[in-house]
């Protein structure tokens, strides 16, 4: 057989298991059909180098708000692809809530989306479905099937304001969402903080004259989002419906979606990188309206309790949550309010969200795996197959198995360097992770065996090397869940006294 691919001298990872084996890809009709040890008299119209460096099945971000339609002065479609190929992204899903004139909740507003942002994509996406507490007050819930038949792989619920064509859902809202949700098999993602202690606390720390960047997080409190994880847990527990926590910010939702999962409900829980390596007091100083976003950053001891989660399975995967707002350096669109730090605002008055996609593996392959944080079997499991298995594209994505699209992150796990805002596919160029040193980096991606990014040896940024309209629509292939599977795991290297407060505050010692 003449084949259109093969990606040589791959390291791939073993399955299921932390080993790997260098081995030469074989890819046909943008599938993977097999795998050779020696490739010698094997024909193929394009050959693609791996160099020895880790492949890892394409990696997923299941949470991004690429603002487009209607908000392209802080994203366009276009950019936010680019981004996720540069950061060996090769499926996206975007949330519904950020589209203008009207946010996706239902098929004709899912249709103009797609519409819209097809002819920019630069790796494959797919796409949350929405209902909103006016859908509830307006009978509109017939939606939500509608929408689940066209293909979306979950619905996105805020508790707290989101833009004014989104609103929030009251607590009696949210269990009408979730009782016809259940009756999709479709997960229901929820930002989960409380809107009335928020509200009040963001009320009382501005009144009291409070504009330093902690103070987002404080009024923000921990507390809000623990009794907004708990109000979810109890809704699934009486509905049956699958509750997602998206952006999980916090050590102690982690235990809770730990204890849930020990009862057999169907809750699962995401975290972004931010939550991982940022925390407020320094963050926040540092970079004020730049690092805000909802929920906020919190501690050093939030950052540890989430990696162990995601070790022991108590936080199933990673997502980015990306979404960035205009900054006056954008100034292609001058009509457009500045949203971040025109003059005169403040860490009340700036819009809450920041990029993510870009960054996102890196940051997981550095921090985690080359620290001993995630074994290699774990990074495969929240970069790449457990948003494919949730949200119903497995193995079509998220595997790298015969059949499956030929989606290849491939990374070199010895390169140093730096995160640099301005080396980017950003439209509007700011992140609280500028200057954070980094061992590892994404130097190819592919999407369906066609090479979309590659590192550029004699420049600072590399390369997208495909035009736009590539990428591809994906819709939900299957209902499929997750196993309910937790697993106490150490850390491999770990020398800090973080480390040891996990553990005397029992995030992992309770589970099996």
């Amino acid at each position: 057989m003449k084949y259109d691919v093969i990606v040589k001298n791959a390291l791939i990872p073993m399955m299921n298991g932390n080993d790997a084996v260098m081995t030469n890809i074989l890819i046909k009709d943008e599938k993977i059909v097999g795998f050779l040890a020696d490739v010698e008299g094997a024909e193929a119209e394009t050959i693609i180098d791996a160099e020895g460096n880790l492949v890892l099945p394409g990696c997923i971000d299941s949470h991004t708000h690429f603002m487009d339609p209607g908000f392209t002065h802080r994203e366009t479609f276009l950019t936010g692809t680019s981004q996720a190929a540069a950061g060996g992204v090769t499926t996206i899903i975007d949330m519904p809530c950020c589209s203008s004139p009207r946010s996706v909740r239902d098929v004709d507003s899912l249709n103009e989306k797609l519409a819209a942002v097809g002819p920019q994509a630069i790796v494959d996406y797919a796409m949350w479905g929405g209902v909103t507490g006016e859908d509830v007050r307006e009978g509109k819930l017939h939606n939500v099937k509608e929408q689940a038949d066209a293909g979306v792989v979950a619905f996105k619920v805020y508790m707290t304001p989101s833009v004014p064509t989104y609103n929030r859902v009251t607590d009696p809202e949210m269990h009408e969402v979730f009782k016809v949700v259940a009756e999709t098999g479709l997960p229901v993602g929820v930002h989960a903080e409380n809107f009335a202690m928020c509200d009040y606390y963001v009320n009382k720390l501005r009144g009291q004259g409070r504009t330093d960047g902690p103070a987002w997080s404080e009024a923000r409190l921990e507390l809000a989002e623990k009794a907004a994880i708990e109000l979810g847990i109890a809704f699934s527990e009486e509905t049956e419906a699958r509750y997602h926590v998206v952006h999980m910010s916090t050590g102690i939702g982690a235990r809770l979606i730990a204890q849930a999962k020990r009862r057999g409900l169907k809750v699962t829980s995401e975290v972004c990188p931010h939550y991982l390596v940022l925390n407020a007091p320094e963050a926040m100083t540092e970079y004020g309206a730049m690092a805000k976003i909802a929920p906020p950053l919190r501690t050093k001891q939030d950052n540890a309790e989430l990696w162990e989660g995601l070790a022991n399975g108590s936080v199933d995967f990673v997502a980015t949550d990306h979404a960035p707002y205009k900054i006056q350096a954008n100034k292609d669109q001058d009509e457009v309010p500045v949203e971040k730090d025109a003059p005169g605002m403040n860490i009340w008055t700036a819009f809450p969200g920041i990029p993510g996609t870009e960054t996102m593996v890196n940051i997981l392959v550095s921090e985690g795996y080359n620290k001993g944080r995630l074994t290699l079997e774990k990074l495969v499991e929240v970069l790449s197959k457990n948003a494919a298995v949730h949200y119903g594209l497995f193995p079509k994505k998220g595997a790298m198995a015969m059949g499956s699209d030929a989606d290849l992150t491939i990374i070199d796990l010895k390169k140093e360097w730096a995160i640099h805002k301005d080396v980017s596919f950003m439209k509007n160029k700011y992140t609280p992770l500028h200057g954070m040193k980094l061992k590892g980096k994404v130097v190819k991606t592919v999407v369906r065996g066609t090479l979309v990014y590659e590192e550029a040896a004699d420049e600072l940024q590399g390369k997208i090397l495909v035009k736009p309209g590539f990428g591809k629509h994906i819709k939900r292939q299957s209902i499929q869940e997750l196993e309910r599977k937790l697993k106490f795991q150490h850390y491999r290297a770990v020398s800090s006294d973080l480390f040891n407060n996990v553990h005397r505050r029992n995030i992992g010692n309770e589970i099996d």
